[in-house]
């Protein structure tokens, strides 16, 4: 009689799990996770390209410091163009919109200069930008980085992107 109790109150447990409401994952560094540590420098380079991929403004925002300044050189007029993080987040969300996909690879890193809490590094890219099959955009360059975070636990943010890139 006690084991038909326990197989019953089991079928009503179990019949109470919404297989299209799964468990929440509160575990978001997990070895599932598709996102890096952002503790450390490769963590923020694979969210860089995991934005990219999934064209993802949330991901992409987290990794951009309040002062984020990007910089590109407008070889027409000669000079170097500057906006902030919200011109940059604008920006990247239109991209984001008007590409059906974007690949990003992150190759090797030049140059890196500084310490636990702030660092420069110049990194080469390629960026292969799709708005549809007769219109693919390839972009060459490196990438000229500065991270910074307060504390060694921390998240790293980044504060500053030159484009140097052929584009």
């Amino acid at each position: 009689m006690r084991r038909i109790l326990f197989v019953l109150l089991g079928s009503i447990e179990l019949s109470c799990v919404n297989p299209f409401a799964p468990a929440l994952d509160t575990n978001p560094s997990g070895s599932n996770s598709i996102l890096g540590d952002q503790r450390t420098v490769e963590g923020v380079f694979q969210n860089f390209k995991q934005a990219y991929l999934f064209r993802d403004t949330t991901i992409y925002g987290a990794l951009l410091a309040s002062n984020f300044i990007f910089v590109y050189k407008d070889y027409d007029k000669g000079v170097d163009v500057f906006w902030g993080r919200d011109d940059d987040m604008r920006t990247t969300y239109g991209l984001f919109q008007n590409a059906q996909r974007l690949d990003l690879v992150w190759n090797s890193t030049i140059a890196m200069d500084g310490d636990s809490v702030s660092l420069t590094l110049t990194r080469n890219f390629n960026l292969t930008v799709t708005f549809n099959a007769s219109d693919i955009m390839r972009v060459d360059g490196y990438a000229n980085i500065s991270l910074e975070r307060l504390q060694q636990s921390d998240n790293w943010r980044i504060t500053r992107w030159r484009d140097e890139s052929n584009f």
